[in-house]
């Protein structure tokens, strides 16, 4: 019998491999490259974990389960805190330190993250056609993902799933009947706010108080997401200013543009309604 690996924490960890993978483009190489492949390194992380948990949280959400579904959902806002969290480390590096190596990133982009756009699908984000944005705004995932490639797959197949609402409709069914056409709806297509759903959060909010934590849960969520973008422009206004983003992007002007778009706003809309 085969005596079994032993594993130490630089193996299980692949610590090795992980600290080969920040690699300095710059002469030098400049001093603060390395604090910004670091960063978005482990924003890709990150995304890539709250991709687990939302898969991990839909199933919940349509199986019912009410206090593992609050369990993933305060993991998710937690994350989503620590992202906001880590944008003030990358404040500390000012625009002449990141102009001192931006021309090497090329047409790099951070528009090419592919777990960022598989992550806004899952939270219900719907291209025209699946695939064409408004590719004034530079977000055109035609421009930015190739067409047949693996990261480009990825997020069409998720723009064809439920989405993360989609998954709460089916939850908040459990108990107490939703709109059969909120129900049976084509996932494909953006969600648009809905009266009869409105009705249905505002009475399940009064009377049932594990499905008012859900709601009150995917709102911490909402307001999480919306923090980083805010807090993402904001930085990139910072650093760049109004300058074009790398890649060809608008920079600014298009995230800025993103700010203020509630995830589920039927949550929002029934606020001004108790």
């Amino acid at each position: 019998m085969e005596h079994q690996k032993h594993i130490t924490y630089i193996s299980y960890l692949k610590v090795d491999e992980l600290l080969e993978l920040q690699q300095p483009l710059s002469d030098g190489p400049e001093h603060d490259e390395l604090l910004f492949i670091t960063i978005h390194q482990v924003y890709e992380l990150w995304f890539k974990q709250l991709l687990h948990e939302a898969a991990t949280l839909q199933e919940s959400l349509e199986a019912g389960e009410t206090h593992r579904s609050l369990a993933l959902l305060g993991r998710m806002r937690t994350i989503m805190k620590t992202c906001v969290a880590q944008l003030d480390i990358l404040e500390t590096m000012t625009p002449l330190q990141f102009n001192s190596f931006r021309a090497r990133l090329s047409s790099a982009s951070g528009f090419q993250s592919a777990q960022f756009r598989e992550l806004e699908a899952v939270l219900g984000r719907r291209d025209q056609a699946g695939a064409d944005a408004d590719k004034s705004s530079g977000m055109g995932m035609a421009e930015h993902l190739l067409p047949g490639s693996p990261a480009r797959i990825r997020v069409e197949q998720a723009m064809l799933r439920r989405s993360l609402w989609d998954s709460v409709l089916h939850y908040f069914n459990t108990k107490q009947a939703i709109p059969e056409d909120a129900l049976t709806r084509d996932v494909t297509k953006p969600w648009s706010e809905h009266e009869g759903v409105q009705k249905v959060l505002i009475e399940l909010h009064r009377a049932d108080p594990e499905a008012s934590m859900i709601g009150e849960a995917l709102v911490d969520l909402d307001e999480g997401f919306q923090e980083w973008r805010y807090r993402h422009v904001k930085m990139v206004e910072r650093t760049i200013g109004r300058k074009p983003g790398t890649g060809g992007s608008s920079g600014v002007g298009y995230l800025s543009s993103t700010l203020f778009r509630p995830v589920f706003p039927d949550l929002w809309a029934i606020r001004s309604q108790f």
